[in-house]
């Protein structure tokens, strides 16, 4: 494939992560500043944060469920067609919730809403960023699969990046303003991201690896009841592989805003500040990681990833609690630099490259999203109460970061060594051994 056709590949794959990123930022960051306010103000302050990151993780719960129905159809019609409609799903979804009316305009209905469109959100969201993936690692050369896999997670830094930027401009405004229109502006700001990947993912091809099973007539009936079967062992991996890159994923940036502010009283404009500092390090470091996993392996930068977490995790909260702005920007951009890009940047040609291609689509995402249920979307809410139950003291929560940090460093190095992997062919972990 030309040097340009390659291009645009890549771009298309960032491209929709990015808006899925920025959509699932944007929203996790409305749910620690303005939801518990707008939505549930009858709640104690501290209670409405609470529920406020419960209908976060309600998102979740719809990710497996589209992992699993979008999953099947790119395993069985193609790559291409399933992003088309993931995107569009996110990205409506997300652009509506900017219109929602708050609780003192339409009561109990206006949460009821909410949660249905952060349920849209998730069902698309289940097999945006594994198609995603797919596509760009399934055009790759086989020794650059790390680098064209990182374009996704470099398009997640990007949303995030814009999410937290656009969130810290808005969160300038006089508290009024900012609770009756200012919040809504990032959440319609979405539908340019959504007209410009529609754009590129309309112009584009098919996969070169899923032409070949479509022309040697091996597509599966039940992609996933077959992958199921054969690979239980790559399931096994993914699910633990993402224990500490998407619940930290979530807390280092997400909840720490909240915690910031609540706890250890930095203004919001401030802990935002910190984050897209942050995700800026993240950006940068996720091609960095992504590249070493192509010399050697995804195994040691992932797990030596986890590792550093583990190790990071007490005195990542030392840090926060030195009272100064720049000890805490240094403490979130390495945490997130080192830590998650660790893990984030080789995941994508990792988990890619863990299924065979008839069944890579669904395995994917299905087994990614499930990870996502157990790690990503209780971790806020169950972080707020571990806090809650310590009395504000933050220890309880650094234990359960090195609990995910160990479990995912575990499931990595039990899974196989792919990085020089043929990705038309069986994978390596074809059962559990």
């Amino acid at each position: 494939m030309e040097k340009r056709s390659l291009a645009r590949v890549a771009f298309a794959s960032g491209i929709g992560s990015c808006l899925e990123w920025y959509d699932f930022f944007i929203y996790g960051t409305a749910a620690a500043v303005v939801f518990n306010v707008l939505f549930f103000p009858d709640l104690d302050p501290a209670v409405g944060t609470l529920v406020a990151f419960a209908t976060f993780g309600v998102g979740f719960i719809a990710r497996p469920l589209g992992g699993l129905f979008f999953g099947h159809f790119g395993d069985r019609i193609g790559r291409k067609n399933v992003l088309i409609t993931t995107l569009l799903l996110v990205g409506g979804a997300t652009f509506l919730i900017g219109f929602l009316p708050g609780y003192a305009n339409i009561g109990v209905t206006a949460p009821v809403l909410l949660v249905l469109l952060r349920l849209v959100q998730g069902f698309g969201a289940g097999a945006e960023y594994s198609g995603a993936v797919i596509y760009a690692v399934e055009h790759a050369p086989p020794d650059r699969r790390g680098w064209f896999g990182s374009w996704s997670p470099m398009g997640v830094s990007l949303g995030t990046l814009m999410a937290s930027g656009v969130f810290a401009l808005v969160s300038t405004l006089p508290e009024e303003q900012f609770l009756s229109w200012g919040w809504r502006v990032p959440f319609w700001v979405s539908i340019v991201l959504v007209a410009v990947g529609l754009y590129l993912r309309l112009t584009l091809a098919e996969t070169p690896v899923f032409e070949e099973a479509r022309e040697r007539r091996d597509v599966l009936r039940m992609p996933i009841k077959h992958a199921l079967v054969t690979q239980p062992r790559s399931f096994v991996v993914v699910i633990g592989a993402r224990f500490a890159e998407n619940g930290l994923g979530y807390l280092f940036p997400t909840w720490s805003i909240s915690y910031l502010s609540s706890e250890l009283g930095y203004s919001r404009t401030s802990a935002l500040i910190a984050v897209t500092i942050a995700t800026c390090a993240q950006f940068v470091m996720v091609p960095v990681w992504s590249i070493l996993s192509d010399r050697i392996g995804r195994k040691p930068v992932y797990a030596g990833a986890a590792l550093f977490c583990a190790l990071f995790a007490f005195p990542y909260f030392f840090l926060l609690q030195s009272g100064s702005t720049p000890v805490v920007v240094f403490a979130m951009a390495a945490a997130v630099g080192i830590g998650v890009a660790g893990m984030f940047g080789p995941q994508a040609a990792y988990f890619t490259e863990l299924f065979g291609p008839r069944v890579r689509y669904s395995g994917f995402a299905f087994a990614r999203e499930l990870g996502s249920i157990l790690a990503g979307g209780p971790a806020p809410a169950l972080a707020s109460l571990l806090l809650v139950w310590a009395g504000g003291a933050p220890w309880a929560v650094a234990g359960y970061m090195v609990v995910l940090s160990l479990i995912t460093a575990v499931a990595v190095l039990w899974g196989p060594e792919t990085y020089r992997s043929d990705i038309l062919a069986e994978p390596v972990a074809a059962g559990p051994r």
